[in-house]
């Protein structure tokens, strides 16, 4: 038996498809839908083009799901992953099934697909700076994402290869600075996360400056987010916390852009966070055509 696939699809759960599918097809269409009368349920074929050459495809079992749930069948010529090539128009899959169902469809399923491609396209391109810089940490995405739509958003990142850092407030503790105030000090911060998450999570602590980064190290954060530095203050400050607490993991984050991102790639920081990756990131442009009948 050969060994299975690494595919980012396979960490989506099926019922997870579903809802999301059927969530959007109810919103776009919560009663009646007045141009269905227009096309009827004859069988149709659609083409998926995609007009963004160099781009990075994602979102493909989103897509299929939309349409599954709207009865009709798609065949993917490109799979999540594929850097899709330098031609102006690219064929990309082929939709077939009732013309209604299938326009019912259309617009979520292409939503779907150009936001999820987008963000893919992103991160292919900073993880590939990344590499040519010769740095060895993880570029990361944030929570910083679409309420409702986090799954695409956070998929799309693995399919770009980059981290999705934590999922949501449940997986991993992050302490920001107003959880900080409110407790008092980061101390008395980590030691509260302690006791509630034990070993099976990691603490993360949001630091503005040195000397918090060293209490939250003290204080037994495993990992420490050098929050807005500016990039030779970020060298300095990491290298000095590697020197005393080398297990300790070390996150950049704050106004860090594709344009500046090579000046925070040093030895000493393992984790390099972009809220652009979500935030503002440009989308694929998807159209999808339905061929006329051949007469």
């Amino acid at each position: 038996m050969s060994p299975a696939k690494h595919t980012p699809a396979h960490s989506i759960p099926p019922h997870a498809l579903m809802q999301l599918a059927k969530a959007w097809l109810a919103e776009d269409t919560p009663n009646f839908d007045p141009a269905g009368v227009c096309v009827g349920s004859q069988e149709v074929e659609a083409r998926l083009l995609c007009k963004s050459p160099h781009s990075i495809l994602a979102g493909s079992p989103f897509f299929t799901a939309v349409f599954t749930e709207a009865g009709c069948n798609v065949d993917w010529i490109y799979q999540d992953g594929d850097e899709i090539g330098a031609d102006p128009v690219t064929l990309i899959a082929v939709v077939r099934g009732p013309a209604r169902s299938l326009l019912l469809g259309e617009r979520p399923a292409l939503n779907c697909l150009s936001r999820a491609s987008g963000i893919a396209t992103r991160c292919f391109q900073l993880r590939k700076m990344a590499r040519a810089g010769g740095w060895h940490g993880e570029v990361a995405g944030t929570r910083k994402t679409t309420p409702g739509f986090r799954l695409v958003e956070k998929y799309a990142m693995l399919v770009g290869d980059v981290s999705m850092h934590r999922q949501d407030l449940s997986g991993m503790v992050m302490l920001k600075d107003n959880h900080v105030w409110a407790s008092g000090n980061i101390a008395e911060a980590v030691k509260a996360a302690r006791a509630i998450c034990g070993f099976s999570s990691k603490i993360e602590v949001e630091c503005g400056s040195s000397q918090e980064a060293m209490e939250a190290a003290t204080a037994g954060a495993d990992i420490v987010m050098l929050d807005n530095f500016q990039p030779q203050a970020l060298h300095v400050a990491a290298a000095a916390l590697k020197q005393e607490f080398q297990a300790l993991l070390i996150e950049a984050s704050g106004g860090v852009t594709p344009e500046n991102l090579a000046e925070y790639f040093s030895p000493c920081v393992d984790i390099i966070s972009l809220g652009c990756i979500t935030q503002g990131c440009p989308v694929v442009d998807f159209s999808l055509k339905v061929q006329k009948p051949v007469s």
